[in-house]
């Protein structure tokens, strides 16, 4: 979804001389990725006067970095991954240079005693839970956590604990549960565990290892559960772990008898 947020005047960029023609030459950014400071450059030159504003989607807490009169440069937070079309307007609302931009997907590794696993996560349908598992996965929680759950031709399930099936410590608080996003349970994608509860969802996560549109949403008193990511590299390393022989261990089922570790999880795009 996008927000259109409130345009920013160029006025910062002025000359001199009677023209009224205003000329872009280009708009581009440097660290252009989801959920990180970025800063959008726009040269070319403008004319005092002509009310030109910039229209940056999907860009929050905009603040002019930088001017000159040939340059402005905007810093400002990306909340959205794909196209963005970024804009300049005269005072007549007139589109006067436009550019499309990439926002690359957020991508993270996951480092596991079986292998490597990397999934391409979905912030523009679920934000708040993309947002939930970067800070997770920012603060280093995940380190040397315990795939904990198997169960063959389901699901392999991590995110709580550490050797022992002792909880790992430091889970923040719950999340809200965005379930009926367009995302279903289907093999090789990210999603996330929870109790009872639909907003319950705090660190544990797990793959699905086949379609399964039974933990998808179904209506409200079977909400479902909410997918975030998919695998786009490991496959078979995520099949490897869902082959392992499991046991009941401290009263939990499906505990793999020998410990799968996620050594690191760590964000790569």
């Amino acid at each position: 979804m996008k927000h259109w947020l409130p345009l920013l005047f160029l006025s910062l960029l002025f000359g001199c001389g009677g023209s009224d023609k205003a000329t872009i030459f280009d708009i581009s950014a440097a660290n252009l990725s989801y959920g990180t400071t970025a800063v959008i450059l726009f040269e070319g030159h403008f004319i005092g006067g002509q009310g030109l504003k910039t229209d940056i989607p999907n860009c929050a807490s905009q603040v002019i970095a930088a001017s000159t009169p040939t340059q402005l440069a905007i810093r400002c937070t990306v909340k959205a991954s794909g196209d963005m079309l970024v804009r300049v307007t005269n005072a007549a609302g007139e589109v006067v240079f436009a550019k499309i931009l990439n926002v690359p997907a957020p991508q993270v590794s996951f480092d596991t005693s079986k292998g490597q696993i990397v999934a391409e996560l979905n912030p523009n349908a679920a934000p708040v839970t993309v947002d939930n598992f970067l800070e997770y996965v920012k603060t280093g929680f995940y380190a040397n956590t315990l795939f904990h759950r198997v169960i063959p031709n389901f699901v392999i399930q991590g995110g709580g604990f550490i050797s022992g099936l002792a909880p790992q410590a430091g889970a923040g608080e719950p999340i809200a549960l965005e379930s009926n996003k367009g995302l279903s349970n289907l093999r090789g994608t990210l999603a996330m565990a929870r109790i009872t509860e639909p907003n319950s969802a705090t660190s544990q996560f797990y793959f699905n290892l086949k379609d399964n549109p039974t933990l998808d949403f179904q209506n409200a008193d079977n909400p479902g559960y909410a997918v975030f990511g998919k695998i786009v590299q490991g496959l078979d390393v995520m099949d490897t772990i869902g082959a392992v022989p499991t046991s009941v261990q401290s009263g939990q089922q499906d505990v793999p008898i020998g410990e799968v570790v996620v050594k690191t999880v760590t964000r790569i795009k």
